[in-house]
C-alpha cells in the first residue's frame, strides 16, 4: 500500500488541543503504525492493523477515536473498545484519561473481578468511551445497565488473544448487538487464519496497514535459547538474575509455578511481585504498579501480563517455561525493547520442549540463537526398558486418555484445541 511519510502528529491533521495533550504526555512523533493507521481512522475508514507488540498500538486508535468524538454529541457512549485482559483494559483507559482530558472526553472501565455496581454508578456518569473485557460487557448488557445501539466506533485490540482465550462466542453476540453503521479499528501484533475470518466479518472494506509482517519481534530485543533440564531450572533463573541488575519479566505457565518461583525468589532476597489469574485485582494492580515504579525488580507472571504490560525500559524477559502457542512467544518477549528501545529474551528449553521451539522458529522464519554456555540440547533419559522416551500424545493413549491435544491457557488452565476452556481459568469468558 502507498503510505505518505508523515514525520509529526501536526501533519497528521490532530487539532491543535489534541496535539498539547501529546505533548504533555511525552509523544514526540508518530511511530510507524500511528503514522500509517491514524490518517485512515481519521477520516472514518475502518482499519486492520499489524504491527511489532510495543510500537504504539493503543495510541494508533485511541488518537483518532478522541479526535472523531471531541466533534459528535454527548450524552452516552459512542465507542466501545474490546480488550482481552483486564491489565490491559487499565492501561487504555489511562492512555485515555492522560490523552482525552482537555477535550473534555471521558471512558469508564468494565472488566471482570471489580465491583459491579461501581462500574454501574460509572456508567451513569455517561461515559464517551467504554473500555471493557467480553465477558463483563455481556454481564451488563444482559442487566440492561449497558446499550450497544449508539455505538459508532468499535475498536478490537489484540483480538488475536481474545479469540484464544475463548472469546469468540462472545465477541460474535457483542457485534451483533452493534449498529451495522459504524467503525471498526481492529489492531494486533500477529494475523492468524481465525482473526482474519473475524476481520471478514466485523470490518467494511478495511485499509489494510501492516507495519512488520505478523509475528514480527522487535530489532532491539537479543534472544536466546538455554537448554536445560526441569531441576536445573531454578538454578539458571538465580544465575541469571545474580548477574544483572535491570528489571526482569519472568514467564511461568501455571499458576502454582508462578506462586513457586515467587516465593523462591523472595527467600533469596529478590524484590519480586507475582501476576496472574488467581489474583484479586488489586493483587493485580498493585503488582503491576509496584513493577512499574520499580518497587519490584523482578515480576512472575503467566501469559495474563504478554498482552497490556506497557511498563518501560524492562531489561529481559525469561521464558522460565516455554509458551504452547507460538505467538505468546513473540508477544511475551515484545514486553521488553519497547518503543525503539533495547531488551533481552532467554527461554529456557527442555527435551520436552523441543517441538514447541520448532514451531517458535517457524513461526519467526529463523532459528533463536543458542545462549553461550548453553549446551546444543538436553537429552532425555531413557525408558526403564531401554525404549526412547514415549511422545506426550503416546503417554495420554497409555493413560487411557483422549489423544486430544490439550494446551495451556493464558492463567493455566487448559484449553481444547476448538476453543473451549477446561479447569476454568479467569481469563476465559468471565473477564
Amino acid at each position: 500500500m502507498q503510505t505518505t511519510a508523515f514525520t509529526s502528529f501536526d501533519s497528521l491533521g490532530v487539532s491543535p488541543t489534541l496535539l498539547r495533550n501529546l505533548t504533555k504526555a511525552g509523544f514526540a512523533e508518530p511511530t510507524a503504525i500511528q503514522a500509517q493507521a491514524i490518517p485512515h481512522a481519521l477520516a472514518g475508514r475502518d482499519v486492520l492493523g499489524c504491527a511489532q507488540t510495543g510500537t504504539g498500538k493503543t495510541a494508533a486508535f485511541v488518537i483518532p477515536m478522541l479526535e472523531r468524538l471531541s466533534g459528535t454529541p454527548k450524552g452516552q457512549p459512542r465507542a466501545l473498545i474490546l480488550a482481552p485482559t483486564r491489565e490491559l483494559a487499565i492501561q487504555i483507559q489511562a492512555t485515555i484519561d492522560t490523552l482525552g482530558r482537555d477535550l473534555q472526553l471521558f471512558a469508564t472501565t468494565v472488566v471482570g473481578g471489580a465491583d459491579m455496581q461501581a462500574q454501574v454508578r460509572g456508567l451513569r456518569q455517561r461515559p464517551d468511551i467504554i473500555v471493557a473485557t467480553p465477558g463483563r460487557l455481556l454481564d451488563h448488557m444482559w442487566n440492561g445497565t449497558i446499550s450497544l445501539l449508539a455505538m459508532s466506533i468499535l475498536v478490537l485490540d489484540e483480538a488475536d488473544r481474545m479469540l484464544d482465550m475463548g472469546f469468540a462466542q462472545q465477541i460474535n453476540q457483542i457485534l451483533d448487538a452493534m449498529p451495522e453503521e459504524r467503525q471498526t479499528l481492529l489492531f494486533s501484533a500477529t494475523m492468524p487464519n481465525d482473526l482474519a475470518r473475524l476481520a471478514q466479518a466485523s470490518v467494511k472494506d478495511p485499509v489494510r496497514v501492516m507495519v512488520t509482517k505478523s509475528a514480527t519481534t522487535a530489532d532491539g530485543v537479543t534472544q536466546a535459547v538455554h537448554h536445560t533440564t526441569h531441576d536445573r531450572k531454578n538454578g539458571l533463573l538465580m544465575s541469571l538474575l545474580q548477574s544483572e541488575s535491570d528489571t526482569v519479566l519472568v514467564f511461568a505457565r501455571t499458576k502454582h509455578r508462578a506462586d513457586r518461583l515467587g516465593n523462591l525468589l523472595d527467600s533469596a532476597g529478590h524484590r519480586v511481585a507475582v501476576l496472574h489469574g488467581g489474583r484479586t485485582l488489586p493483587q493485580r494492580r498493585a503488582a503491576l504498579e509496584g513493577f512499574r515504579r520499580g518497587t519490584y525488580r523482578v515480576l512472575v507472571a503467566t501469559d495474563i501480563a504478554a498482552r497490556g504490560i506497557d511498563v518501560a525500559n524492562i531489561a529481559h524477559v525469561i521464558n522460565y517455561d516455554v509458551p504452547n502457542c507460538p505467538e505468546d512467544y513473540v508477544h511475551r518477549i515484545g514486553r521488553t525493547a519497547r518503543m525503539r528501545t533495547t531488551g533481552r529474551a532467554t527461554t529456557f528449553v527442555t527435551s520436552e520442549d523441543q517441538e514447541q521451539l520448532r514451531a517458535i522458529e517457524r513461526l519467526l522464519g529463523q532459528a533463536v540463537p543458542r545462549a553461550e554456555g548453553s549446551p546444543v540440547s538436553m537429552s532425555v533419559s531413557p525408558r526403564p526398558d531401554g525404549h526412547a522416551p514415549r511422545s506426550e500424545p503416546e503417554r495420554r493413549r497409555r493413560r487411557g486418555g483422549s489423544s486430544q491435544v490439550w494446551s495451556q491457557s493464558a492463567d493455566g488452565g487448559s484449553r481444547e484445541a476448538n476453543g473451549g476452556i477446561k479447569n476454568g481459568s479467569d481469563l476465559g469468558p468471565k473477564s
